[in-house]
C-alpha cells in the first residue's frame, strides 16, 4: 500500500490554502499583547492548496476503519451502527444553536426532550430519578460511586470504606472506587465464570460500603445470582452498584432496580447507538433509587406547574460534576433511537445482539477453544489456545493482527485478564447473517494458516497502511512531537526521519 506523505512532506514554498483581501483600517492585535509573547518569526506550518490538504485528508479518511466500512466486533465496546436519522435529531439547529445559558423559561424544548428522556431510562431500568449530566460511562461510575459515599457519611457510617469487585467487571470499576476513596476488594470468578458466592460471603462486613457488578458480565454471562447477591451485600449495610454497559444484551427482558440494585450507569453509545470514541463525545446517564435520590448531581431536570425547568435546590447533591446539562446533541441522538425502535423494538435489539453471539460462539466452537461453553448474551469469549498448540508462538495478537489483512476489526484481546489468551467478540444486533458467515469463514481460514503457515500469521498484518510494529518500542519511546529546524533553511523539507520526542521549539530544554 502506497505510503501518504505528511503535510510537511507535501509543503511548497508559498502555497496558500486560501487568499483573503486587504482589510482597510485593520487592528493591530499586537498592540495590545506584551512583547516577549509575540511571535519573532512565522509559525512552522505546512503550505499548501485548499484542495490538496482536503485530498490529504480525505485519503487518510479511507484507511480508517470504522462501523460504517467494515465488521466491527470488539466486545465489551458495542460498536454498532449509529442510524443516521438519530445523527440529524442531533444536529437539529433549534437544539444546536441554543445557547446553554438561556433561561428555563426560553428552553422548554430541549428540557422536555431530556426529561422525556429520563422518564425512558427510568421505565427502561426501574429507578424513579435520573441525572443526563455525567459525560461517559466511567463518569457515570464516578458519580454513582460518589453517591454511594455521600449516603454512608450521611448516615454516619464513613467506617465503610471498602468496595466489593469482580474479577470479571470492567477495568475502570476498581479505578472509580479508588478514585472515591474505597478500598476494592477483588471476588474471584468460579469455574463457571460467575461470581463466587462463598467467597463474596466471608468478604461482607461491617465495612462494606457496596458492590459494583458488572452484568452481563465480560465473559459474555448473566449472574444467575444476581437476586442473592444484592440480597446480602443490603443485609450487611451496603448498597449495589450496576455497571449497565453491558444494557444492550437484557434490555426489555429484565430491569435492575427489580434485581435489587440502588444505582447504575447507561452508556448511550453502547446501547443506544450515539457516536463512540472519536465519533463521540459520550454520556452516562445515571440511574437511581429514592435512597440515592437526594444525592443526585444538581441540578436536575424537573416539571413545575406545567413548566421544565433546573432544580438546584438539593441540600444533599454531591453538586454539579459536568457544565450546563450535559453532553446535550448525544442525549438528542439516544432519544431518537428510543423513539424510533419503542420499548418492544428495544427488546427485539437485545434479543438479536443475543442470537448473534451465540451464533457465532457455537459456529466457532469446533476451530478455538471456548472457556464458557454455556448459552452466552450479547458477548463471547474465545481463546487461542488450540492453534497455539500447533506453534508455541502463534498467539491471539497474532490472531487478531491477521484479521486486519481480511478488513475486519480485532475483537477485544487479552481481556477480561482471568481468561488468558482472550479474543471478546461481540457481533451486536445491527450485522446480518450474510456478515456473520463471513466471519466465520475468516476465522475457520486463519485457522488453516496457523496449521500450514505460521510464519505468515505471525508477521501479519500484510496489507494495511502500518505492518507489525515492536510494540514495547513504541510504549517506552512515544513519537510524540514532530518538527524540523528550519531556522538555518526556511525552505528545508521536513523528514519524517528527524521526528523527535520532547519540545517544539528545536532546543535542548523544554518550559
Amino acid at each position: 500500500m502506497t505510503t501518504i506523505p505528511t503535510l510537511f512532506e507535501e509543503s511548497v514554498p508559498g502555497r496558500q490554502g486560501v487568499t483573503l483581501p486587504a482589510v482597510n483600517g485593520a487592528v493591530d492585535l499586537n498592540q495590545w499583547l506584551p512583547k516577549e509573547l509575540q511571535r519573532q518569526k512565522p509559525a512552522r506550518l505546512p503550505e499548501l492548496s485548499q484542495l490538496e490538504i482536503v485530498r490529504h485528508y480525505v485519503k487518510l479518511s479511507q484507511r480508517n476503519h470504522s462501523i460504517d466500512t467494515g465488521f466491527y466486533p470488539l466486545g465489551s465496546c458495542t460498536m454498532k451502527y449509529n442510524p443516521k436519522i438519530c445523527d440529524w435529531v442531533g444536529q437539529l439547529p433549534g437544539f444546536t444553536q441554543l445557547h446553554p445559558e438561556t433561561p428555563d423559561q426560553y428552553a422548554q424544548g430541549t428540557l422536555s426532550i431530556l426529561y422525556r428522556l429520563q422518564e425512558y431510562l427510568k421505565d427502561i431500568t426501574g429507578f424513579t430519578a435520573a441525572t443526563l449530566q455525567p459525560a461517559a460511562g466511567a463518569h457515570g461510575e464516578l458519580v454513582g460511586m460518589m453517591m454511594i459515599k455521600a449516603y454512608h457519611q450521611h448516615h454516619g457510617h464513613a467506617e465503610r470504606n471498602e468496595v466489593l469487585i469482580p474479577d470479571s467487571a470492567h477495568g475502570t470499576n476498581p479505578a472509580t472506587a479508588v478514585m472515591c476513596g474505597f478500598k476494592v476488594i477483588e471476588i474471584p470468578s468460579g469455574k463457571d465464570g460467575l461470581v463466587d458466592l462463598e467467597i463474596m460471603k466471608q468478604h461482607l462486613s461491617d465495612k462494606t460500603a457496596g458492590i459494583m457488578l458488572t452484568n452481563p458480565n465480560t465473559l459474555g454471562l448473566f449472574e444467575k445470582d444476581i437476586l442473592e447477591i444484592t440480597r446480602l451485600v443490603h443485609e450487611a449495610g451496603g448498597l449495589c452498584y450496576y455497571d449497565g454497559a453491558n444494557l444492550n444484551a437484557i434490555m426489555g427482558y429484565a430491569r435492575m432496580a427489580d434485581m435489587g440494585f440502588d444505582v447504575m450507569h447507561i452508556n448511550t453509545h453502547k446501547t443506544f447507538a450515539t457516536p463512540h470514541g472519536g465519533g463521540g463525545p459520550g454520556s452516562g446517564p445515571v440511574l437511581v433509587n429514592d435512597k440515592l435520590e437526594p444525592f443526585l448531581p444538581c441540578p436536575t431536570i424537573e416539571m413545575k406547574a406545567d413548566q421544565y425547568c433546573l432544580n438546584w435546590d438539593r441540600p444533599h447533591s454531591i453538586g454539579k460534576v459536568k457544565l450546563f446539562n450535559g453532553n446535550i446533541e448525544v442525549l438528542l441522538r439516544a432519544y431518537a433511537y428510543i423513539e424510533c425502535f419503542g420499548m418492544q423494538g428495544l427488546k427485539d435489539v437485545s434479543e438479536t445482539a443475543v442470537l448473534n453471539a451465540n451464533y457465532l460462539k457455537e459456529s466457532l466452537k469446533d476451530t478455538y477453544a471456548v472457556p464458557y461453553p454455556q448459552t452466552c448474551m450479547h458477548e463471547f469469549i474465545l481463546t487461542s489456545q488450540n492453534q497455539r498448540a500447533t506453534d508455541s508462538h502463534i498467539n491471539t495478537m497474532a490472531i487478531a493482527k491477521r484479521m486486519m489483512d481480511y478488513g475486519v476489526h480485532p475483537p477485544t484481546v487479552y481481556f477480561p485478564l482471568i481468561v488468558p489468551e482472550a479474543m471478546m467478540i461481540e457481533p451486536t444486533e445491527t450485522e446480518s447473517k450474510q456478515t456473520l458467515d463471513a466471519f466465520i469463514g475468516i476465522m475457520k481460514q486463519i485457522h488453516e494458516e496457523c496449521l500450514a503457515q505460521p510464519e505468515m500469521v505471525l508477521a501479519a498484518p500484510h496489507t494495511t497502511p502500518v505492518k507489525r510494529v515492536d510494540e514495547v518500542q513504541a510504549a517506552r519511546f512515544p513519537d510524540l512531537n514532530y518538527y524540523a529546524n528550519l531556522d538555518a533553511n526556511p525552505t528545508a523539507k521536513v523528514d519524517p526521519k528527524d521526528a523527535v520526542t520532547g519540545c517544539f521549539d528545536n532546543k535542548s530544554t523544554c518550559g
